[in-house]
């Protein structure tokens, strides 16, 4: 089965062990030297207001669990919330 970077970002990303939405794939990570996707990218979760943007958070390929026609699930356990305020000097979170 092949899929399309475009298709990717059309599928919703969630989380198994909570259920939680975390949203749609904002971008990828591609390992230039092996031709190879080795992670996703979602924005992260920030309750600091409508207008807050949170950090974006990156996910490895081994993090996911299935891709499916809709959505795709991740396993990246219950630690998911990041604000940028909390952390102003990362631009990403990586979880692995």
């Amino acid at each position: 089965m092949g899929c399309c970077i475009r298709d990717l970002k059309d599928k919703e990303v969630v989380n198994v062990c909570d259920g939680r939405r975390l949203g749609y794939i904002t971008d990828v990570e591609i390992d230039v030297c092996d031709g190879r996707l080795v992670a996703i990218v979602v924005p992260g979760d920030c309750k600091g207001g409508i207008f807050s943007k949170g950090e974006d958070v990156t996910i490895p390929w081994r993090d996911i669990k299935k891709i499916g026609d809709d959505i795709i699930l991740v396993d990246v356990g219950e630690h998911f919330c990041v604000c940028a305020e909390e952390k102003p000097d990362k631009k990403r979170r990586f979880f692995g």
